[in-house]
């Protein structure tokens, strides 16, 4: 999928205007819940189009942004509680599903709670969910002292507080990619939007209807995930009636960062959606890793498949010679390659030039 696939739409709510966006056919998956998000960054970001453009292979994938950020109404302040989160989803789903046909939700990160909510109280209209990197309750992500520090920093300076959640959320990515998504935040939401939507995180309590959902639900986290402690996805998983949970290897929150084919593969799998198991050899190696290349890896590959050498590609990239190696070092563990003329060949064999 490329940046033009999305078309975004508007709903006015009490006033509100909500921007939401449909790619992809078959039956409705609705996407939400991250407390930062813009409908027309996320899409140019190459990873995020790459994972929701594989779920918008099987299905109509719908995906808005909250009130007072993104590219929704930015003259209102964003939802202070979970009922009223949940409020705002209520409508979307009308307007996105006028009929009274079943859906799947995958609410993801602070969106669990409030996918999980729309299903306890509608569960003639869920028929499956998948919480992913979730919680059930905010107070448990951190240590008191430790949140009011967080808003404090956001409060006090934006900038450097949108510089410690990037470290948070993207603990292995480069200092580019950590640049882009601090600009990405703070192009996302305003400071107040943004604190305010940070202490409402906090707030959100689904322990007292995750026993009243009724869909079967699939329960992902990744072990080493910074952001939302493993032990409380876990946690989500016991408190929904017969929920599957699955733990996944790796330490980044977001899921289209890091091994995406395996959040992909086990939601469609979850979902009903026929997915072949890569055999494992060597090939089925290397493209699990190659999954895994960030984007500035796939850059600087692209460069050592057409010749260049380490003073070529820092100089073309504006790094230092030292930092292309370390690029091209992380690219072979990657890859499962022994060499640079490996991985070079992998890049041409898999036509990534």
């Amino acid at each position: 999928m490329q940046p033009e696939d999305q078309v975004i739409r508007y709903a006015e709510f009490d006033g509100t205007s909500i921007a939401w966006s449909a790619v992809g056919s078959g039956p409705l998956l609705i996407v939400g819940g991250w407390w930062s998000s813009h409908l027309e960054l996320d899409w140019r970001n190459p990873g995020f189009r790459r994972f929701v453009g594989e779920l918008a292979r099987h299905r109509t994938v719908v995906r808005y942004d909250r009130p007072g950020a993104g590219v929704s109404d930015r003259g209102v302040m964003p939802a202070r509680s979970l009922d009223e989160e949940v409020e705002t989803f209520e409508r979307l789903v009308e307007v996105a599903s006028p009929g009274a046909g079943p859906i799947s939700l995958f609410g993801a990160s602070s969106g669990g709670g409030v996918a999980s909510l729309f299903a306890a109280r509608h569960p003639e209209r869920v028929d499956r969910m998948v919480l992913y990197g979730t919680y059930a309750r905010g107070v448990d992500l951190a240590p008191p002292a430790a949140r009011e520090a967080m808003l404090g920093v956001i409060e006090q300076h934006w900038g450097l507080g949108s510089r410690v959640l990037a470290d948070l959320f993207l603990p292995d990515a480069t200092a580019e990619e950590r640049d882009e998504f601090v600009e990405f935040q703070r192009r996302s939401a305003s400071r107040e939007v943004a604190l305010a939507s940070l202490r409402a995180v906090y707030a959100f309590d689904a322990s007292g209807h995750l026993g009243d959902v009724l869909a079967p639900t699939l329960v992902l986290h990744r072990r080493a995930d910074r952001a939302i402690p493993f032990a409380l996805g876990k946690d989500v998983a016991g408190r929904i009636r017969n929920a599957r949970f699955v733990a996944l290897e790796g330490d980044d929150h977001f899921p289209w960062r890091g091994d995406v084919d395996a959040v992909v593969r086990e939601t469609l799998d979850f979902l009903g959606v026929p997915v072949e198991t890569p055999r494992p050899n060597a090939a089925g190696a290397a493209g699990a890793g190659a999954a895994r290349l960030t984007e500035r890896e796939r850059e600087v590959l692209r460069l050592v498949a057409r010749g260049e050498t380490d003073a070529e590609i820092a100089a073309r990239l504006v790094l230092s010679a030292h930092t292309v190696h370390r690029h091209i070092a992380n690219i072979r563990t990657k890859l499962g390659v022994p060499s640079r003329t490996a991985a070079a060949a992998w890049a041409l064999r898999n036509e990534l030039i």
